[in-house]
């Protein structure tokens, strides 16, 4: 090698072995949360300081380890901006909004993944037009590649796009619908950022301490555990932990299908994994509203009850949680439903009214309170009912009733002046009553703002 080539590549070296790098979030076209401070953060190899210049401002942190982070002030809604990094290198982002509103949009269900396009026969209604009209440079996502990994990473796949015909297709269309709605009711940016990957067991959003100290027997139960993405904690380490700890406001979540064979603690699992999230941003409890899974007529039988209770139990239990009901618009063969607008919305009424301040509308549909017996006649009282409860001129079914002898019968139902009474000529003294306990039921119980009661069971008797 001559010398001039040997001190051109001594010179690349250093180069390459003194470069900043930002973490794979802060790119072109990013949105940062707004009234929060911001996180920016990354690693450097030979770097002592880090300075970020933001909006005119300078920021400066120690490098420790390889790794830096500092915080930028809270903003108000603006932009586009450039975002600087500079070490010995120089990397300027632009067209970076300040401001927004930034959503982690995850889980373990394909009806996450799903796109606004649809997919070979299972198709998304309204798609087509959605797409038309999808271009909106303040409402911008992420979607972060699969990735399972045995050990936590500190980087994952994917890159920011605006919103447009090309790259809204392609996106998840509850997320998609889901930042839609916010951003047309709040004005101000919306990011998503979609990690997700289908068929995936909660165990494997978990990490890996909280499974080891808390739970146990998964590769036990998880019959399909040879798929490294179904083991736990393998896709918190790969698509979730990569992301710590970027700002956002809160996280959508849809999953559940593949738990429902071994639902038994699944409330335990859930929960402990929202906290874990919670306890690994350090921003305290943020919003986590979550999707029931839909009914469907294969691939459970009574588990998919279970399951819904199970998620049922975790909102009530689980502080800032929240959970939109699907008992209406699921498919009896089709396990992705085509009403993802439904979908989306009713996951953004939970935000609007909880964090944003629309008091004035229903965000939840009507939840089982309790239940009083005259006669042979049960009437159901509900939370999240107002002003009672309709069935919109559907038959009121999937409702059973049982007697001490804890053997259940289809019970005939009515709507009188916003109370559901029941009953069943069978049952002369109920004690027990049950709504949409059947892998296949058509919800037909509804609030008046038109949010749909989740299946329920008054009794606690073994599963």
């Amino acid at each position: 090698m001559n010398k001039a080539y040997f001190l051109i590549a001594l010179l690349t070296i250093q180069f390459v072995s003194a470069q900043v790098t930002p973490n794979i979030m802060f790119q072109n076209h990013m949105v940062l949360q707004r009234n929060q401070p911001i996180a920016v953060f990354g690693t450097a190899a030979s770097e002592k300081t880090i300075d970020v210049t933001f909006k005119d401002k300078i920021y400066s942190t120690k490098v420790e380890n390889g790794y830096w982070k500092l915080f930028l002030d809270e903003s108000e809604a603006g932009g586009p901006y450039e975002l600087t990094i500079k070490g010995k290198n120089k990397i300027v982002l632009s067209d970076v909004l300040v401001g927004g509103e930034v959503w982690l949009c995850s889980g373990g269900q394909s009806n996450m993944e799903m796109p606004v396009k649809g997919n070979v026969g299972q198709p998304i209604n309204g798609s087509n037009l959605v797409i038309l009209k999808s271009k909106n440079d303040q409402l911008r996502f992420f979607k972060v590649d699969k990735k399972a990994s045995v050990a936590p990473l500190s980087t994952c796949g994917g890159e920011w796009q605006l919103a447009e015909p090309k790259t809204v297709k392609n996106f998840s269309a509850t997320a998609y619908f889901y930042g839609k709605m916010l951003q047309e009711t709040l004005n101000v940016p919306i990011g998503l950022i979609c990690s997700s990957w289908g068929g995936t067991p909660a165990e494997a959003w978990t990490p890996k301490e909280i499974i080891d100290k808390n739970f146990s027997g998964f590769d036990k139960w998880n019959k399909d555990d040879s798929k490294l993405q179904k083991k736990p904690s393998m896709l918190y380490n790969g698509m979730i932990h990569p992301l710590k700890p970027f700002t956002f406001k809160g996280v959508i979540w849809y999953q559940g299908e593949a738990n429902k064979t071994y639902h038994e603690n699944y409330t335990d699992l859930f929960s402990s994994m929202i906290k874990s999230w919670r306890t690994e941003w350090n921003q305290g409890e943020f919003p986590f509203y979550f999707v029931q899974i839909a009914p469907l007529s294969w691939g459970g039988g009574d588990n998919q009850a279970f399951l819904r209770e199970k998620q049922l139990k975790t909102m009530l239990e689980v502080p800032n949680t929240g959970m939109a009901v699907t008992l209406d618009i699921g498919e009896k063969e089709c396990i992705h439903p085509a009403e993802k607008q439904k979908v989306g919305e009713r996951l953004a009424y939970w935000a609007l009214a909880k964090d944003y301040g629309f008091t004035d509308i229903e965000f939840s549909g009507p939840v089982y309170k309790s239940m009083s017996v005259k006669e042979k006649k049960v009437t159901i009282q509900f939370d999240y009912a107002p002003l009672g409860v309709v069935s919109y001129g559907k038959e009121i079914n999937s409702f059973k009733v049982a007697g001490e002898d804890k053997v259940f019968y289809e019970a005939e139902g009515q709507v009188i002046k916003g109370q559901l009474v029941v009953w069943s000529d069978k049952v002369p003294k109920p004690v027990a009553v049950r709504y949409g306990w059947e892998a296949w039921v058509k919800g037909s119980l509804f609030n008046t703002a038109g949010l749909p009661a989740s299946s329920f069971r008054t009794d606690n008797w073994e599963e």
